[in-house]
């Protein structure tokens, strides 16, 4: 048979902003991967699977024997009294934890080693609630605290690659959605270079998804459930020129 090494780019749906209203976390990017194949046989068909944008937590992306993770949802954002709702869920890249009206401290979800990063923790305040960012597969989401109450918090920032010849930064997280009495001062936190969405302020605009094709995570909500992330990616570089083997 006929062989070659090409080249991979694998990249997981992202995370959706699974919440209710205010101070929603973001949801947190698909996993990247990126590498190279040797064993790849010229007239072998192979199955490509673009994992899904969700609205909670993405869809896994495969080729060969590269799996992205999808990202992970974002934590819920309101009044819940379900242990954990706050928390975001663990992905390729974590989702931004979500928040309510009390000062507890909510934790981001947990990124998957080798594709991502952990989403950002929040803390809830009584007059506002601001939900962390989403990872990335560049970096954690940004964590809110409790004199930052005005602006939900960033997401991670995504990763570079330059397999299409372009220099192209993929799955950024989310940013946090925000919640606050004065809605003109307020303000949803910025998504992630890559794709991220950015989140969503009360009285303002709703949380953005995250961009198709990237793996970006969602915006988290305000007044409003938040938004999906963006549909993962495959890209194989395949070389113009072969060794025979015999």
């Amino acid at each position: 048979a006929t062989g070659g090494q090409g080249g991979s780019d694998v990249g997981g749906g992202g995370g959706g902003a699974n919440s209710n209203w205010n101070g929603a976390g973001a949801g947190g990017a698909g996993g990247m991967l990126v590498g190279s194949l040797s064993n790849l046989v010229t007239g072998t068909p192979y199955t490509v699977t673009i994992g899904a944008g969700g609205a909670s937590s993405g869809s896994n992306s495969v080729f060969h024997s590269f799996t992205a993770t999808g990202g992970g949802a974002g934590g819920f954002g309101g009044s819940s009294s379900t242990s954990g709702a706050y928390n975001g869920s663990s992905g390729g890249s974590g989702g931004g934890a979500g928040t309510g009206n009390s000062p507890a401290t909510n934790t981001g979800g947990a990124g998957t080693p080798g594709q991502g990063y952990a989403g950002g923790n929040s803390i809830g305040s009584p007059n506002s609630a601001s939900g962390g960012g989403g990872g990335g597969a560049g970096g954690v989401g940004f964590s809110t605290t409790a004199t930052n109450q005005t602006v939900g918090s960033a997401g991670g920032i995504g990763a570079n690659s330059s397999i299409t010849g372009t220099l192209v930064t993929y799955a950024g997280g989310g940013g946090g959605g925000n919640w606050y009495p004065l809605a003109s001062s307020g303000a949803g936190g910025v998504g992630g270079l890559g794709g991220g969405g950015n989140g969503g302020v009360n009285g303002g605009s709703a949380g953005i998804a995250g961009t198709a094709n990237t793996g970006g995570g969602g915006g988290g909500g305000a007044n409003g459930n938040g938004a999906a992330g963006g549909s993962g990616v495959v890209i194989v570089r395949i070389p113009n020129t072969y060794r025979d083997w015999e």
